[in-house]
């Protein structure tokens, strides 16, 4: 049956309490938002294909003119995606080599915080900073040191985009980009921001150029040059400098901003909760004890840590809306048409919270991910890194990333929040869903 999308709204709220599926009008965009895990399994993977491009606006096209990873389509999305993987692969993803790095890199973090002396620190940016230094080891072939104010600045800036994108004045510029272009905000904010962290990437990658050596490549940036080489008859890939400096700032925010956020939820909702905190730390002395470091083989042997690390993800739910979709075709959903070029937002929230799915689906429970026996049990509606072809292609590298920091953390020191002071589960919300700021105190076990 073909209906339009005013006819979707009112038969679907008056089935469902909050709506499977509900169209609104965003900017120049008709919008379709999907609930439940169901409905968003159909959209992402059941019928994946139709929904596979990304929307773009003046907006986007301004900041990453369409190129890269994220907001690329087509036949060069295909190859770029197909190139990071097999890239990433090679360095390591997926490969126990990787957790060596990320142990080196725990190395320098643990080191920050023994400087701390136990008292109240603001974590964002130092636990920014050693995040990033995994994905830069790939890109870039090296770690930047956590005194470096060149790279300090461009993680600050490439922060404050995220939370300058959700303005108001960027949506407006979405709808009147001529008239916006004339006036001051946030929106001229924003572009410089870009403007900072792209000249910052531009400047190694001509680092990169100056001294590449086409038969020994030591990260990303080498082995884009080489695709640059074997692709220069094939224009549609879209493989130039240009277009290795966007795939490079997508890597910056998929391989940075989601999982350092998600590993500050963990210290808040351990300062919360430290009755479960006790119970990993528990865990760990049993599994690994105190005089080796947590290696990614325990992590089998750690059903309730692992629990812990989970529910976290789910309930810390750091990116809600994922990234929107846009139809590449009439199709149909569930008895609806959806016209070519509708802007589709999954709603994880939806899925993370399914009641239907969930034990405990409004509150931090680890039993949500263990069974009667007390294993680890993953619900098919765990899908914070989304699903189908448009997942995160760095789901591997952010779980092991989570699982190392996550037990290197509590193995080392017990988390609180500072004397008489509560500890606040209130969130900021830009690009992702993080803890408002907040100061925590790492003491030595």
């Amino acid at each position: 049956m073909h209906v339009n999308l005013m006819h979707v709204t009112r038969r679907t709220l008056k089935s469902d309490h909050y709506g499977n599926i509900f169209s609104l009008h965003l900017g120049s965009l008709n919008t379709v938002v999907v609930n439940s895990y169901s409905m968003v399994k159909k959209v992402l993977t059941d019928q994946g294909n139709c929904f596979i491009h990304r929307p773009t606006n003046d907006v986007i096209e301004r900041l990453t003119k369409c190129q890269g990873l994220t907001f690329n389509n087509g036949y060069s999305w295909k190859q770029h995606r197909r190139f990071t993987l097999s890239t990433l692969k090679f360095f390591g993803v997926g490969k126990r080599s990787l957790e060596f790095i990320i142990m080196e890199e725990y190395k320098f973090l643990h080191q920050s915080i023994m400087d701390t002396n136990g008292l109240p620190f603001d974590p964002h940016y130092i636990i920014n900073n050693g995040v990033s230094n995994i994905i830069c080891s790939m890109v870039f072939g090296k770690r930047f040191e956590y005194t470096d104010k060149r790279f300090l600045n461009m993680l600050s800036l490439m922060s404050k985009a995220l939370k300058l994108q959700t303005s108001v004045f960027i949506q407006l510029y979405g709808a009147f980009p001529r008239l916006m272009d004339l006036l001051p905000g946030p929106h001229k904010e924003l572009f410089s921001c870009f403007h900072q962290v792209c000249a910052f990437i531009k400047e190694e990658v001509d680092k990169h150029r100056a001294d590449w050596d086409p038969s020994s490549p030591r990260d990303f940036i080498d082995c884009y040059f080489t695709e640059i080489e074997k692709r220069k008859h094939d224009l549609e890939a879209g493989f130039h400098e240009e277009g290795l400096q966007y795939a490079v700032l997508d890597l910056f925010v998929a391989g940075t901003e989601t999982t350092s956020t998600t590993l500050l939820w963990a210290f808040v909702y351990m300062m919360k909760y430290p009755e479960i905190q006790e119970k990993v730390q528990a865990e760990i002395d049993k599994v690994v004890g105190r005089h080796r470091r947590p290696s990614i083989d325990d992590r089998p042997c750690m059903p309730y840590t692992d629990a812990v690390i989970h529910e976290i993800q789910r309930i810390g739910n750091v990116v809600p809306l994922s990234v929107p979709r846009m139809t590449n075709e009439d199709t149909i959903l569930e008895g609806y048409f959806i016209p070519k070029g509708t802007q589709i937002i999954p709603n994880l929230t939806s899925v993370l919270c399914d009641q239907t799915k969930w034990k405990t689906n409004h509150s931090f429970d680890p039993q949500n991910f263990l069974n009667a026996q007390g294993e680890f049990e993953k619900p098919e509606a765990f899908i914070p890194f989304s699903i189908g072809k448009r997942s995160c292609p760095g789901e591997s590298l952010a779980r092991m990333e989570l699982f190392l920091f996550f037990t290197s953390f509590l193995q080392s020191f017990y988390l609180s929040s500072p004397d008489g002071t509560q500890t606040s589960l209130d969130f900021k919300f830009g690009m992702t869903l993080s803890p408002k700021p907040f100061k925590i105190s790492f003491t030595p076990r």
